[in-house]
């Protein structure tokens, strides 16, 4: 399979304008839960507090704004653009149906996140020891999308089949009985991913419906919005693990070496820089170059 195009405008400026709609929609979210999900006063008492917009027209209910109902019907287009638009890098794994393009889509916001996350600390580090006046939100930020980038990662990680595994074992094996230890782990992960939902649910959605937030002077709904976003990525994750089982069935069964953590691209650069001309003269496991024989 060739991989397509990729690292067009476009595939920033969507998970860009995604991550936009949502920052919105989570941080106006008690305008939303006051019209749909119930009234209290201590919720009323936050979003006064919170609202960046008071003075913008209602639209809907008693508290959602133009710009909340923009940003509610915006979001689910840029997912759908996303993942229309997002492309196979050459070193991403080449399965690529439309569940598998919706978590590469999700891990491409995750990578504009780390860029966001950066450019917070960096700002932050700027005006503590430079200006010497930090702010109240950085750490705060910080973590919260620290936390966003830790949940997500596990989902591209899972359709990259690039987490942790031990292949000793299973090298070895033949392919029916590799067949049978990829039911196995599979069940393992739909099993656990059902015990946290089914033991989680409430905690979550008690948070969520009172937006219970962080107690700092920032005051971020951390615990509002990951402790929903655990479930929703574990969720998640355990269907890209059985589509992984239904997409790999049939495939060949592949030997791993230590040759497999090492970039193409990385040998033709060291070989460049010690003037080796033939591929055999480099050793894939990094330990030493070899000079050719007889030399």
């Amino acid at each position: 399979m060739q991989h397509e195009k990729h690292g067009t405008a476009v595939e920033w400026l969507v998970p860009l304008g995604f991550i936009f709609c949502a920052g919105w929609l989570i941080w106006h979210m008690p305008a939303f839960i006051l019209d749909w999900g119930g009234h209290a006063d201590q919720l009323a008492a936050l979003y006064g507090r919170i609202d960046v917009t008071p003075n913008v027209p209602i639209v809907m209910g008693t508290h959602i704004d133009i710009i909340d109902l923009f940003a509610l019907i915006c979001m689910p287009i840029f997912v759908v653009l996303g993942v229309l638009t997002v492309r196979r890098a050459p070193m991403e794994f080449e399965s690529w149906g439309p569940l598998d393009r919706l978590s590469v889509f999700i891990g491409r916001v995750t990578m504009m996140l780390i860029t966001l996350l950066t450019m917070v600390m960096l700002y932050e580090v700027a005006l503590r020891y430079v200006f010497e006046a930090p702010t109240l939100w950085a750490n705060e930020l910080s973590l919260w999308l620290a936390g966003f980038v830790f949940l997500t990662a596990g989902l591209y990680a899972m359709q990259q089949r690039s987490h942790i595994r031990i292949f000793l074992l299973y090298d070895m094996a033949p392919r029916w009985l590799q067949r049978l230890f990829d039911c196995i782990s599979t069940l393992l992960i739909v099993v656990f991913a059902a015990a946290l939902i089914y033991g989680g649910y409430g905690e979550a959605f008690q948070k969520f419906g009172r937006w219970e937030t962080f107690g700092t002077a920032f005051d971020p709904p951390i615990p509002a919005t990951l402790k929903v976003s655990v479930l929703f990525i574990v969720a998640m994750v355990a269907i890209q693990a059985l589509i992984n089982l239904i997409s790999d069935w049939n495939a060949e069964p592949v030997i791993h070496t230590a040759a497999d953590d090492i970039d193409e691209d990385e040998l033709e650069r060291l070989r460049a820089a010690v003037g080796a001309d033939e591929p055999d003269t480099l050793d894939v496991t990094h330990q030493s170059y070899q000079t050719k024989a007889n030399k």
